[in-house]
């Protein structure tokens, strides 16, 4: 079961949160490497639906890095986040570049906190959710709080970019 805290530090998306006065909830738990999905290790962990979890992917949009934020039963709709944003095409991000330029590990990037600011899509089906769970910065880590409140922080467009 995963440990619920009001706070905890040491991560940037953390400290957005906690320097932006927004209520959230942190979730920790051990992070199994053997697992094949964080985000299905996650909604495990926290013994929540995978439609309350939501991943964060980073994607190539006509040349500019672009975060899509997904629930985790699901998958990316790649057209779909091109057209939410104005583009032509999109392709998933190097994992690299991806890291390199949010400043988190795969697995453990949250769509706040980013060392870059990057254009932002939530699915709209957080809207759903009272609250939503996404990663606080690191593998094991989550951080849960309203859609709503994601929505402001990240400067996000909801749009349907999910796929079941």
């Amino acid at each position: 079961m995963a440990k619920k805290t009001k706070q905890a530090a040491g991560t940037p998306a953390i400290a957005a949160l906690t320097a932006a006065g927004v209520a959230f909830t942190t979730h920790a738990y051990e992070h199994d490497p053997a697992h094949p999905s964080y985000g299905e290790e996650a909604a495990e962990a926290m013994g929540v639906s995978p439609t309350q979890v939501f991943k964060t992917l980073v994607a190539d949009v006509d040349g500019a890095l672009t975060v899509a934020v997904v629930p985790v039963s699901g998958s990316l709709d790649l057209k779909a986040l091109a057209t939410a944003v104005g583009g032509k095409r999109a392709a998933m991000a190097d994992p690299t570049l991806a890291e390199r330029t949010t400043g988190y590990v795969r697995g453990g990037i949250s769509p706040l906190g980013q060392r870059k600011r990057l254009r932002t899509v939530i699915d709209e089906s957080a809207t759903v959710h009272p609250t939503i769970c996404c990663s606080a910065g690191r593998r094991g880590l989550e951080i849960e709080l309203s859609p709503a409140d994601l929505a402001a922080l990240t400067e996000a467009t909801l749009a349907p970019i999910a796929r079941p």
